[in-house]
């Protein structure tokens, strides 16, 4: 059985509030991505970025977000359900310490964000101890795009816990169609390396599935078809039942 992961991506910090509240009320959600993006890498901006803050944007720091880990605030029910943060931000290692001060216990790279991505995951793996004193308590995984070649990756696969694919080719938009352009991409890099994890985000369907999960994907990130579903719990529940064996 994959993992089924729902993804929030907040217009504000009520958005967020509100549809946590409502990922958290299904028993079975033990995990939750959190989508940002700061208008630059991607577009357009979500909250805690402002389009209209752009020397925020600059320092890579937004104000609000700062403003919570000052206060001594935490997100909700971090005692039953872990977070992961897609990074979709051009300075992502300055605002990764902020968001591990929220609670934040996973954290999403894209090997698009940074000129040197080995070196990005080796400042991280310094700063926050990972592999080390936060070994089981701290993850660090790659997205990459579609249009990306996965050689971006390759020199610091030893980082990585997991890889994370892109279904969508623009991303930080939910709703969008799956591209199939990804499966190949996917099957390809699974044969090279079985032994990462994978995941996929964007256009996960109850059509695509099966297929995806049956190419080695293990976590299925899914936004619109969760969270817009008249009955997330319910739409959650179907997504978590499909099972197929590796291979099929």
């Amino acid at each position: 059985m994959a993992l089924i992961v729902p993804a929030v991506l907040p217009s504000s910090y009520k958005d967020l509030e509100e549809k946590l509240a409502l990922l958290i009320k299904i028993p079975s959600v033990t995990q939750i991505q959190i989508d940002i993006v700061d208008g630059i890498f991607a577009s357009p901006a979500s909250w805690p970025y402002s389009p209209s803050t752009k020397s925020d944007l600059v320092l890579g720091r937004p104000q609000e977000l700062e403003a919570m880990v000052k206060n001594g605030e935490m997100l909700p029910a971090l005692d039953r359900v872990s977070y992961e943060i897609d990074m979709m931000c051009i300075d992502a290692e300055r605002v990764t310490e902020s968001w591990l001060a929220l609670g934040v216990s996973r954290i999403t790279f894209h090997a698009e964000c940074s000129t040197n991505l080995p070196k990005l995951l080796a400042f991280s793996e310094r700063r926050y101890g990972y592999g080390g004193l936060a070994s089981g308590l701290l993850s660090f995984g790659c997205a990459i795009n579609i249009d990306s070649d996965i050689v971006l990756m390759e020199p610091c696969l030893n980082k990585l816990e997991y890889v994370q694919f892109m279904g969508i080719s623009r991303i930080g938009r939910q709703g969008q169609l799956f591209d199939r352009r990804v499966l190949e991409k996917i099957k390809t890099f699974h044969a090279h390396h079985p032994e990462i994890t994978l995941q996929i985000d964007g256009g996960v369907s109850l059509k695509n599935a099966k297929e995806l999960i049956s190419l080695g994907v293990s976590s299925l990130v899914i936004g619109s078809a969760i969270i817009n579903a008249k009955n997330p719990g319910e739409a959650y529940a179907v997504f978590e039942s499909l099972q197929t064996p590796y291979g099929v």
